[in-house]
């Protein structure tokens, strides 16, 4: 009876935890990531006749990496461009700052490239971005480049005429020492459901367990840590202090022996699933005694996939 009613209480906080956070979408050239919100954004230059978009801004040169650049919008709406080297798996950051840009400034910031052996950038940006720095001004927090080479940063603008702007390139920046993560709960895929369903009947009624599954948006340097992961499941009361108690942090090949039985299987499972083969995953362990039994719970971080999967289990002693 315990269990059951244990069981329903998770089953209500988890669905809250699924209410307040949104799997975030993949980025597309409509809209980017930036770590908070995901914005629409301001039409980019028309697409020339010649292919090249370059040839639809007024070009100013290039600009080194870390580096910034500032100019002045003339007419409206009008659209500057500035070319940055940069190699394959380059992670920047594009922002046009408060500092050296006119009050009230309304911009469009957009990525195109590598530039091809002809010269072209092409016209469909590889990342974009309208609202998301500070006011109306563009950010792109974080900008992975799969391919090296020469790439063109556009700043465009709509009303800004005689207005100016500053562009910086630089790294991304450090998440916060108190950051929260922002957890989406995903379905879980057919054979992970298979086997935690498996698993939850194999238990015969001497255990109990439950599986969840979150993807969380990152826009910083570095890789998240498992202590923003915890922190999250206090936030959202995944773990309740009242009745769980830390008892450590162990790497993931040390979990197997810790689930019950009934669920071993999922340990392969999950890290085929989830890792990316080279990733440190961590687990942060609870437990609590309760009535002759005994409660689990399990939070592992996948900091470069980007997820944070939980398992919960009573044993019945």
């Amino acid at each position: 009876m315990r269990s059951t009613l244990l069981k329903s209480c998770l089953t209500v906080l988890f669905f809250c935890v699924t209410a307040c956070g949104g799997s975030p979408g993949p980025q597309t050239p409509a809209a980017v990531d930036v770590g908070e919100h995901v914005q629409s954004v301001l039409s980019p230059p028309a697409p020339p006749t010649s292919g090249n978009i370059v040839d639809s801004t007024a070009y100013l040169g290039p600009v080194s990496l870390p580096g910034s650049v500032q100019a002045q919008f003339t007419t409206g709406p009008q659209a500057f461009s500035f070319s940055f080297q940069a190699p394959a798996g380059k992670t920047l950051r594009l922002e046009v700052t408060h500092l050296g840009s006119s009050m009230y400034l309304d911009t469009g910031l957009f990525v195109y490239g590598p530039r091809d052996a002809a010269g072209s950038y092409g016209t469909t940006p590889v990342a974009q971005d309208d609202d998301s720095g500070y006011g109306q001004l563009s950010k792109i927090a974080t900008l992975t480049l799969a391919q090296g080479g020469e790439y063109l940063a556009v700043v465009s603008t709509g009303t800004g005429a005689g207005k100016r702007f500053r562009l910086e390139l630089g790294d991304p920046a450090s998440a916060p020492a108190s950051y929260t993560l922002r957890l989406g709960e995903e379905a879980l895929p057919p054979d992970i459901y298979a086997l935690e369903r498996e698993a939850y009947w194999g238990c015969d009624g001497g255990c109990d367990g439950e599986l969840h599954v979150y993807a969380f948006p990152w826009s910083y340097a570095g890789e998240p840590t498992l202590a923003m992961a915890t922190r999250t499941a206090q936030v959202q009361q995944i773990i309740a202090d009242s009745w769980l108690s830390p008892t450590g942090v162990i790497p993931y090949a040390d979990l197997e022996p810790r689930m019950e039985i009934a669920y071993q299987r999922l340990h392969p499972a999950l890290l085929s699933t989830y890792g990316n083969g080279t990733e440190d995953v961590q687990v942060a362990t609870y437990e609590s005694g309760y009535g002759g039994g005994i409660f689990r719970l399990f939070v592992i971080l996948f900091p470069q996939s980007h997820k944070v999967v939980t398992l919960w289990q009573d044993h019945w002693l």
